[in-house]
């Protein structure tokens, strides 16, 4: 059986975070996904507009993915111990060095390979932050229609 871990915010999912997810099920028979903590989210990122529990929920009920956990809020090797993770899937646009990665997999006693998933969609609602300004936009418009009017 080879395991394949998949990682990731997962906030207000699209289909880019599906396209992911079924990209990284390909390379394995089973699919493990960690789903970033809120205390991470809010360092790397922005303020979490859905909470952890909600998004483990969200991505654990994808058929694709067979076990959705939530990450470590201090060490993100940490839940690898349990998962023992063949391969890891990176998505496209996520800001890990595959060579940097993989070397501190080895230093921790992980053999796991690596992997890109180089497939995304384009298509400007794959990404949260385009949602979160389309939606912005559209609040504006419609205030502004208001004040029109």
């Amino acid at each position: 059986m080879v395991r394949v871990l998949a990682t990731g915010t997962f906030e207000l999912l699209h289909p880019g975070h599906l396209l992911y997810l079924e990209e990284a099920k390909k390379l394995g028979d089973e699919l493990f996904v960690i789903v970033g903590r809120d205390v991470n989210v809010r360092k790397r990122k922005r303020m979490p507009i859905i909470s952890e529990e909600q998004r483990l929920k969200m991505v654990s009920a994808l058929k694709v993915v067979d076990k959705a956990m939530l990450g470590s809020e201090e060490d993100m090797y940490e839940p690898l111990y349990s998962i023992k993770p063949d391969i890891i899937a990176i998505g496209y646009d996520q800001g890990f060095d595959e060579r940097s990665l993989e070397r501190g997999l080895r230093e921790r006693g992980f053999n796991s390979k690596v992997i890109r998933i180089k497939e995304h969609d384009s298509n400007a609602f794959c990404k949260v932050e385009a949602i979160i300004k389309h939606i912005s936009k559209l609040v504006e418009v419609e205030k502004w229609k208001k004040n029109v009017d």
